[in-house]
């Protein structure tokens, strides 16, 4: 008790009397704001708090529906944990729509009231803990713009219970609140009846802008109508592809982003004499013409379909189905050289033999094709048909940081569990469609909600008669839903799509025909009820909800999560990380800070925990998967892909590639290259120590060298020492040695000299470094392996950014046992006697397994934890007592000099590398000598103690590394 009082008190000190002092920021007063380019926003703050209180109080003016998806999630796990929490807000300004206190409602673990205290306008929310409360106060309401968007000013404060502060704010909340009305459905029914919507727009924080709604427009007009600014950009790129003399060109733009208005304006600017758009459904045809219409203007008899019935073959711009005129009776009444301009939409589907006949038939100045996904399953190269030049791209994250799409609200959702079993990819029919399931079913998709008046929902299966039974089943319990399957004709669907447009359904249920060429804006829920097979797949039927709509503010997407092999591709397809590395992928499991604007991605505990399962199980780099990734990306570049072209593409993480194969030219081997040069033993060896030791990039020394190297037969050591001063780069003596050390191979042990090569790689001769013979004389005479060494250089530059120049560790970036002995300068590397931790040199680097295996020997079962972001409970290695002298070097490790570093890793799946966590003091009233047993049950000594954390451990990684 005294510990927590005294942090407090000297965090207030530090936060309002002296900001110098040092103290635990766990309870330092903080300023809580929204800046997308730190990735900081008020959300995580709330979340933080929310996932670790025992209750809470929220007293708030405005609340949304999106802003209150933001916690729907994680208040449903609270609720599993006996968590409430009380919301008292109110009917201010009308701000408060009549829906979202129907979704208030469905929390039952959280009470609401409403005050009728005119002018209510409170932004302050409480979170009590053990012993203390948290305090949020200041501009944000209850809304998602507030939370992750707006520029918002929030001061976050930590009270003693004893507190006089939070006693005046809690008798505040308690006054309102014991004088207000309980939330009920009766009070919602007559709210309904009076409420009139708020007109004043200064008020209106959810509010998403949508462009007005295009009209047909004379040529006058039309040409008033001008392109965003990411269109600009695009535009500007796709006239470049022209400049540049290239007469075809690739736009790879996620789905609802306005592919077909951007290729409008393109073709406004080219001013063709005749235009071709080919789209492979007859249904999109009419409103790509009349989108096309609204851009370009003219008269009605310019614009023509070539369909069906519809033969206007003679228009001026021709919107016409790959069907119609693929056909020989088409073909043969147009010109080969008809067209100025062709558009194919859809163009990843052109492998097929209809688009082949009518690109290989048609001759025009410019052709143009559009696709969401041009990575494709089969053989056909999407790129090669454009001559690799991609005029523009915008993907998913992108698309949504510059505002282009519907905000969306991802709920990872648990699926239904009988009996300790879930649904896998082996479930039965009867096990999809149980009462029990479509009871859960309808439970979470009636919690998580939708944006609007009524839902207009798709509903994604895994197979037709899952798809057909559970329409069949909802429709009895008072839905409207249709099952749509490929065997359903193209009338029957547009019919459907307009049924659910117009609210005569509720849901279309389908399998996979509407992942992609389908356009219904108005969608505001997507259900997957599949698993994950495919990151394409997913993002395809991600997008069916992101078009904008004047209808909605957002899409809710509900994905039941079920005990699938391929679950780790939900967070690769959501953050579109393709890097292969386990690592990302739980951290954007949990950190989901990468999603911009209002979105937001949230995970329920065990569907969180069934994707870790999916990551564990997975071999991610696998031969397989890695030659196709080479293949996508290949076809992408139109030649072999280098680690820096796997770097540069956001692709697989080139280290990922150095930890299973000697070096590149092994890949290459290995992914079936043929014709590959040929490269000496000695060059190999070469090649495979620059991938294990240059390639990562956590020292720019020795990259420099290496560099200058080959640009020069040698080098000055002063010039290089005064090269790297110039970069922020430390130069003391230690380091350079290091380097030396490292180039001369004298660091390394005898296993890696086996794959190095014995013989140094640089020498060093009167005050110059330079190369040895063997190495020189291959830069001089062997081509390609100047390129693989090369592309090694330029990988690693691009990876050192990311580290500390000056700094031998940077915070939170990985580390294995042989980095730190490099890194700290030691003579050799003795990582493989390091074990938990070693003092030498003045430095002690500390690693940790936060989770042991539940088969670890009881003598190293250590009880290593993390009780808070700023301070680790720490356990030397067994069969230790507080006389031994390693201990007392430790405990005295501020008097003698030696810095402890703090190294963290989850568990042992996560490889050899560990999250650098700062410098550790050891807090000595806290050190013990304990008792714990060997393998044979015999009592032996151990040590622990308390580490004061430099830098408190940011909480996404605390939180990583802590849960289970």
């Amino acid at each position: 008790m005294n510990k927590l009082v005294n942090d407090i008190e000297t965090s207030l000190r530090k936060g309002f009397i002296d900001q110098h002092i040092k103290t635990t920021t766990k309870y330092q007063p903080q300023l809580l704001v929204n800046n997308q380019r730190n990735n900081q926003n008020v959300l995580s703050s709330f979340l933080e708090e929310l996932e670790n209180c025992n209750s809470f109080i929220f007293s708030v003016a405005f609340i949304t529906e999106s802003g209150l998806a933001t916690l729907k999630a994680l208040l449903l796990d609270l609720k599993k944990k006996g968590i409430n929490g009380k919301i008292l807000t109110s009917t201010f300004l009308n701000f408060n729509q009549p829906k979202v206190f129907r979704e208030l409602m469905k929390i039952t673990n959280v009470e609401v009231r409403m005050t009728t205290i005119e002018g209510f306008h409170s932004k302050g929310y409480i979170f009590e803990h053990d012993s203390f409360h948290s305090l949020i106060v200041g501009s944000s309401n209850l809304t998602a713009q507030a939370l992750k968007v707006n520029h918002e000013w929030n001061i976050k404060l930590t009270s003693h219970d004893n507190g006089e502060v939070i006693h005046h704010f809690k008798r505040q909340f308690n006054e309102v609140w014991d004088s207000s009305l309980p939330l009920t459905d009766e009070w919602i029914n007559y709210y309904e009846e009076v409420y009139k919507p708020l007109e004043q727009k200064e008020y209106i924080e959810n509010v998403v802008e949508m462009p007005e709604q295009y009209k047909i427009n004379s040529l006058e007009e039309s040409l008033k109508i001008n392109p965003n600014k990411m269109q600009e950009a695009a535009l500007r790129e796709i006239q470049t592809v022209r400049d540049e003399g290239h007469d075809k060109g690739l736009v790879v733009s996620a789905t609802g982003t306005g592919k077909t208005y951007l290729s409008a304006f393109d073709v406004r600017r080219f001013n063709p004499k005749r235009l071709l758009f080919i789209v492979h459904r007859e249904q999109i045809l009419k409103k790509a013409k009349d989108d096309y219409k609204t851009i370009l203007g003219g008269i009605d008899s310019d614009f023509g379909i070539l369909s069906g019935t519809n033969k206007d073959i003679d228009a001026k711009y021709l919107f016409a189905t790959v069907q119609t005129i693929s056909k020989e009776e088409t073909l043969s009444k147009i010109d080969p050289s008809a067209f100025d301009y062709i558009i194919i939409d859809e163009v990843h589907k052109a492998g097929a033999k209809s688009y082949q006949k009518v690109i290989d038939y048609f001759d025009p100045q410019f052709f143009m094709g559009m696709t969401a996904t041009p990575e494709r399953t089969d053989d056909f190269n999407i790129y090669e048909l454009f001559d690799y030049n991609i005029a523009y791209e915008i993907r998913l994250q992108e698309a949504l940081e510059e505002d282009m799409l519907c905000p969306f609200h991802y709920f990872g959702v648990t699926d239904y569990e009988i009996n300790g079993v879930t649904v896998d990819e082996t479930s039965t029919l009867s096990k999809l469609v149980t009462n029990e399931r479509v009871e859960h079913i309808l439970d979470k998709v009636s919690y998580y909600g939708y944006s609007g008046d009524s839902v207009r929902g798709l509903m994604f299966c895994s197979r037709k008669d899952e798809a057909e039974k559970l329409s069949e089943l909802l429709n009895e319990r008072g839905l409207s839903t249709v099952a749509l399957t490929g065997d359903h004709s193209q009338d029957f669907r547009l019919e459907c799509v307009t049924k659910l447009e117009s609210d005569e359904l509720d849901y279309i249920i389908t399998v996979d025909i509407f992942n992609e060429g389908i356009d219904i804006p108005s969608i505001n829920q997507v259900v997957m009820l599949r698993q994950t097979e495919s990151s394409i797949i997913f993002v395809q039927q991600l997008g069916r909800g992101l078009r904008k709509h004047n209808s909605k503010e957002f899409v809710a997407v509900i994905d039941f999560i079920g005990n699938y092999k391929k679950n780790y591709l939900i967070p690769v397809a959501l953050s579109g990380d393709k890097s292969q590395n386990k690592d990302n992928i739980r951290r954007k499991t949990v950190d989901t800070s990468y999603i911009n604007g209002v979105s937001t991605i949230n995970f329920e505990e065990i569907a969180k925990k069934r994707i870790y399962n999916s990551i564990n199980n997975e071999n991610l780099s696998q031969a397989k998967m890695l030659r196709e990734e080479f293949k996508q990306l290949k076809n992408k570049i139109g030649r072999a892909p280098y680690f820096y072209d796997f770097y540069k593409n956001n692709s697989i993480d080139p280290v990922v590639i150095a930890d299973k194969y000697d070096n590149f030219y092994e890949f290459l081997i290995k992914v079936g290259e043929k014709d590959l040069p040929i490269i000496s033993q000695e060059e190999y060896k070469t090649l495979t120590m620059f991938s294990k030791e240059l390639l990562q990039g956590k020292r720019l020394h020795e990259i420099e060298l290496f560099e200058l190297l080959i640009k020069e037969s040698a080098v000055d050591k002063k010039e290089y020492e005064t090269q790297l001063f110039d970069m922020n780069c430390n130069t003391d003596e230690g380091t350079i040695k290091s380097v030396e050390n490292i180039l001369s191979k004298s660091f390394f042990t005898q296993n890696d000299l086996k794959r190095y090569g014995n013989e140094p790689l640089i020498l060093f001769n009167d005050g110059y470094y330079v190369l040895n013979q063997k190495v020189a004389s291959a830069l001089a005479n062997n081509d390609f392996f100047v390129k693989l060494a090369i592309d090694v250089v330029n990988t690693a530059k691009e990876k050192v950014k990311k580290y500390a120049y000056d700094q031998p560790f940077t915070l939170y970036e990985k580390y294995s046992r042989k980095d730190a002995c490099k890194l700290l300068n030691w003579d050799n590397d003795e990582s493989s006697t390091m074990y938990g931790y070693k003092i030498k040199h003045g430095t002690c680097p500390i690693f940790i397994t936060y989770h042991k295996q539940d088969d670890v020997d009881s003598s190293v079962d250590y009880g290593d934890e993390l009780i808070s972001p700023d301070l680790l409970k720490w356990y030397t290695r067994s069969n230790r007592s507080l006389k031994s002298h390693e201990v007392q070097n430790i405990i005295e490790a501020q008097n003698k000099n030696i810095d402890i570093h703090i190294f963290i890793k989850k568990d042992d799946d996560e490889g050899k590398d560990f999250y650098y966590l700062g410098k550790g003091l050891p807090d000595k009233d806290t050190v013990a000598e304990d008792i714990m047993s060997d393998k044979n049950g015999k009592n032996i000594p151990v040590v622990h103690m308390n580490m004061l954390l430099e830098n408190p451990v940011e909480y996404k990684l605390f939180k990583y590394i802590t849960e289970e």
